[in-house]
């Protein structure tokens, strides 16, 4: 399969929930701003490996629990 074909994905709305966290908690918990953290959410943007690992860090996860790559029409 074409590795066109896929995207990244991620959970940040999910753990973030899960820990009763705002968009701005977690921006700041990271070091970035809150449209970061809401672009990220929407898929509009690809965090930098260092601010992927920051947020698994920060959610006290494995990296693949908050990214995954998959295929578009997945």
């Amino acid at each position: 399969m074409p590795l066109h074909n896929r995207v990244i994905k991620n959970r940040i709305i999910v753990l973030r929930a899960e820990r009763h966290l705002s968009q701005k908690d977690v921006a700041d918990g990271v070091g970035v701003s809150r449209q970061t953290i809401i672009s990220l959410e929407k898929n509009r943007y690809n965090p930098s490996l260092k601010l992927a690992f920051d947020l698994a860090v920060f959610f006290g996860v494995d990296i693949n629990d908050v990214f995954q790559y998959e295929r578009e029409d997945e």
